[in-house]
């Protein structure tokens, strides 16, 4: 079959297009003319030049596909320029879905993300059914994917876009390049940079299972359904201990409340926007996030299409391996 992958170059849609290689899809992916790409030299994709926000670029892309996994985002908690997530991750989105209705794609694989679903109040894990408004989104990233999601939905319902939606948890693991925001907080846990940190909790997956789980929504996911793809749920004080059996750095001993590193967010913030920094490791958004533990369930995945997952901590030994032999740790 032939199909057209968005966001094959960054860190899922390149373990993505992999599996789809595997299967032995003929792959298309879509690359901006700027795009780093690393991360799909010599996996045998043919590469097609555009842009989500170049509507005639993606008609142009789309042609002669029988099916999208449109994987690009914008993931970013910090933004100098607000308008910029939402135009990747909702104007971009809503662009390229047009593109497949316009040119008949088959089917569709929007990867979303646990950011747009509910969290339960007494911290048990939520599902795809966890009541959610957009409210509740902090920041711009929640945000966006939010409306890019709902956006979907509307063209589901509306135009008879033949989607699947998958939401993937916190994924780690190899070919990190960039590295994604918790690819960072992995870096400063294995270099012992990490002196303190905040209770809260992840559920964290081998971005391998998570491709391997948009597989299964493509063959057999129900159109208009989603699926979190995730694993195992942990404490950051218990991800930053499986980190330091792995590295031999010393475990972080202090938990610092959230209302006492919230100020230290901001000035970071202040001193981001002054310096016109691109990235931050500390903001606002994240720690906000941080106050609720964001555990979440694979049930419905695993009963209806088959998902399967190696153990969380078996993903950050493979993330810190991947870091230390391409140069991210001395």
């Amino acid at each position: 079959m032939k199909i057209l992958i968005t966001g094959a170059s960054g860190f899922v849609g390149s373990s993505v297009l992999r599996k789809l290689l595997e299967q032995g899809h003929q792959v298309r992916a879509l690359v901006r003319p700027c795009s780093d790409r690393r991360n799909i030299e010599g996996t045998g994709a043919n590469m097609v030049t555009g842009d989500l926000n170049d509507r005639g670029s993606l008609g142009h892309a789309v042609d002669g596909c029988d099916a999208l996994f449109h994987v690009a985002a914008d993931y970013r908690l910090w933004v100098l320029k607000s308008e910029d997530i939402y135009r990747t991750n909702v104007g971009g989105t809503r662009n390229i879905m047009l593109a497949a209705v316009e040119k008949g794609v088959k089917r569709v694989v929007y990867t979303s993300s646990v950011a747009t679903l509910g969290l339960t109040k007494d911290g048990t894990p939520a599902d795809e059914t966890t009541p959610v408004t957009i409210d509740d989104m902090i920041g711009h990233y929640k945000r966006s994917k939010f409306l890019a999601e709902a956006e979907v939905r509307r063209m589901i319902d509306q135009e008879g876009l033949p989607a699947v939606i998958v939401n993937p948890s916190t994924p780690v693991g190899p070919r990190d390049v960039r590295p994604t925001p918790t690819g960072r907080m992995i870096l400063e846990a294995a270099a012992g940079k990490m002196p303190a940190y905040v209770d809260t909790g992840l559920n964290v997956v081998h971005v391998d299972d998570v491709a391997a789980g948009h597989l299964k929504a493509f063959e057999r996911g129900k159109i208009g359904e989603r699926y979190i793809l995730g694993a195992g749920n942990m404490t950051l004080k218990e991800i930053l201990t499986e980190l330091s059996g792995i590295t031999g750095k010393p475990v972080p001993r202090v938990s610092l409340p959230h209302n006492l590193i919230l100020p230290m967010a901001y000035l970071a913030e202040a001193w981001g926007r002054l310096t016109r920094r691109s990235e931050l490791f500390l903001t606002v958004d994240g720690i906000r996030m941080a106050k609720k533990a964001m555990f979440f369930s694979s049930e419905k995945a695993r009963s209806e299409l088959g998902y399967m997952t190696r153990s969380s901590k078996e993903a950050l030994r493979d993330a810190v391996e991947w870091f230390r032999q391409n140069g991210y740790l001395s």
